[in-house]
């Protein structure tokens, strides 16, 4: 495929992906998702996946609750890639440079949704007005402000040649890539961390004791590890379903119990 057109394509994706994720979904924004169609069009699908999972990995337990700013993983998913099929740079390069990308957009984020403030009290005094027209344009403003997050530093990614990108990288030091590598391979156990914390883990630790056990032990791959993990979690519904059916009788059994006693005091009396 032609680089202008993968340039194009990979513009309208990071575009087009936060434009997704605020509105109806179709492609869903996790680094998984974002990274394959981003391999798919650098001609790189196997590279693009390994550099996808880590940021997927690291993105694990974060979420942006009650309009909270967090950092752009999608955006940096494709940061990542394009760099490394246009320079050939590694896994640790990838995410030492896609990385700050998608934290640089936290600050674009509390900007755009400040400005979105206004722009809903604009469309709102449009309404009183009763000037539909102008309502529904102000509305646009917003979408396009969320787009211009990713455009903006993509484009000034995509615009830079690759030799610049390399002579940056060069200029660099080695120890400061070495150590944004390190963090980067430690972010996936602090997104796994931050996960199983909001898990009943000390409820289902004999699951995790199994999970650890076939991967460490067994070298069981990790769809495998994922099968058993499903199997357990549908045995482990079905028997919460049980239990509370079970207590859902005994309640009710309780209730008939109880209704029965008085009406025989009644009787006695």
């Amino acid at each position: 495929m032609p680089h202008l057109l993968q340039n194009i394509l990979i513009l309208f994706l990071a575009s087009y992906a936060t434009l997704d994720n605020q509105g109806i979904t179709i492609l869903n924004y996790w680094p998984v998702t974002v990274g394959m169609v981003a391999g798919l069009i650098m001609g790189d699908l196997p590279t693009a996946m390994t550099i996808a999972g880590t940021f997927q990995l690291m993105s694990l337990g974060v979420a942006g609750l009650g309009g909270a700013s967090v950092p752009d993983y999608g955006l940096a998913t494709i940061v990542g890639i394009y760099l490394s099929a246009r320079t050939g740079a590694g896994l640790g390069t990838a995410v030492a440079v896609g990385l700050p990308v998608g934290l640089l957009t936290i600050q674009f984020d509390v900007i755009i949704k400040l400005a979105n403030n206004f722009i809903a009290h604009k469309a709102q005094g449009y309404a009183h007005k009763k000037e539909f027209n102008k309502m529904r344009l102000v509305n646009w403003i917003g979408p396009l402000l969320f787009a211009c997050k990713n455009f903006i530093p993509m484009i000034l990614i995509v615009t830079v040649r690759p030799s610049a990108v390399k002579v940056l990288l060069e200029v660099i030091p080695t120890w400061l890539t070495t150590g944004l590598s390190v963090a980067g391979n430690m972010l996936p156990v602090v997104g796994i961390g931050l996960l199983m914390h909001y898990m009943p883990i000390k409820k289902y630790i004999w699951v995790v004791f199994i999970g650890f056990v076939v991967s460490a032990y067994m070298n069981l791959p990790v769809f495998g590890v994922a099968i058993i993990g499903l199997a357990l979690a549908i045995v482990t519904y079905q028997n919460l379903i049980k239990e509370s059916k079970q207590k859902k009788a005994v309640a009710i059994a309780g209730q008939v119990s109880n209704a029965s006693d008085e009406e025989g005091d009644d009787y006695d009396e």
